[in-house]
């Protein structure tokens, strides 16, 4: 069964990125791009989104 987990050896800041990229089987890369595309485009508040995953993935 896959979880949701920060990445252990793809982090830049605290793993979230690489974590839900490992989940998802694409290119760490491109979760990043996309995030800093909505952080931008102002969709939402992906700076408060990413510090609560931060704050609530466990550790892989």
């Amino acid at each position: 069964m896959k979880r949701l987990t920060k990445s252990s050896k793809d982090k830049m800041i605290s793993g979230v990125c690489g974590g839900i990229a490992e989940y998802f089987g694409v290119d760490p890369t491109l979760v990043r791009i996309g995030y800093l595309i909505f952080t931008f485009a102002g969709v939402g508040s992906p700076i408060l989104l990413y510090f609560i995953l931060a704050v609530i993935m466990p550790e892989n």
